[in-house]
């Protein structure tokens, strides 16, 4: 019978502390905005002037892919309450409100501690494993390369969102977070 060895520590040590340093820096940016820029078009929608991605949706976003990929299946996922499958509606349905930076940085710490558990008891086998990603047209990723787009995914959108505060004249704490923040070191 073959044992499940975890990953050599080094490689999952460097997963997480870059990792951990895209999600630091996604939630900077969500610190960093004022009131005034929550509800703020980040970009426009061509196809609809009067529609787009506000700030809060991006971040959103960016946190319901994060916790779906690290759960590696949409098939029984659930994230916390209050935040809702929508994201998942093919027609682009959003959640009925606006979530709350309260309760996005909740979702992020949510999402960060299940990351930081996925990576530290990561097997060689399940990092090997693939995953069936519906919008990968028949592409099988194996789940440590989904792990890898996962936190391309949130740092494309942690940059959008400290460009958008950076436009808007914006930059306190938005500085590049070189390896994940302790504990200690997080607000």
């Amino acid at each position: 019978m073959q044992t499940m060895q975890a990953m050599e520590t080094s490689w999952s040590t460097a997963l997480w502390q870059q990792f951990g340093a895209a999600i630091d820096m996604l939630d900077d940016a969500l610190v960093a905005c004022p009131d005034a820029l929550w509800r703020q078009l980040v970009w426009p929608d061509p196809s609809v002037p009067s529609q787009g991605a506000e700030f809060w949706y991006v971040a959103y976003h960016a946190l319901f892919w994060l916790d779906l990929y690290l759960s590696g299946s949409a098939e029984g996922f659930a994230p916390p309450a209050p935040i809702t499958l929508e994201e998942l509606d093919p027609a682009g349905v959003l959640p009925a409100r606006p979530y709350t930076r309260e309760e996005l940085r909740t979702y992020l710490a949510f999402a960060r501690q299940k990351c930081h558990a996925t990576v530290a008891s990561l097997t060689d086998e399940h990092a090997r494993q693939f995953v069936d990603i519906p919008w990968a047209k028949g592409r099988a990723f194996s789940y440590l390369e989904l792990q890898l787009y996962n936190m391309r995914h949130v740092q494309e959108h942690a940059a959008q969102l400290s460009l958008f505060l950076g436009q808007n004249a914006i930059h306190a704490d938005l500085n590049w977070v070189a390896r994940a923040k302790s504990d200690t070191d997080r607000k």
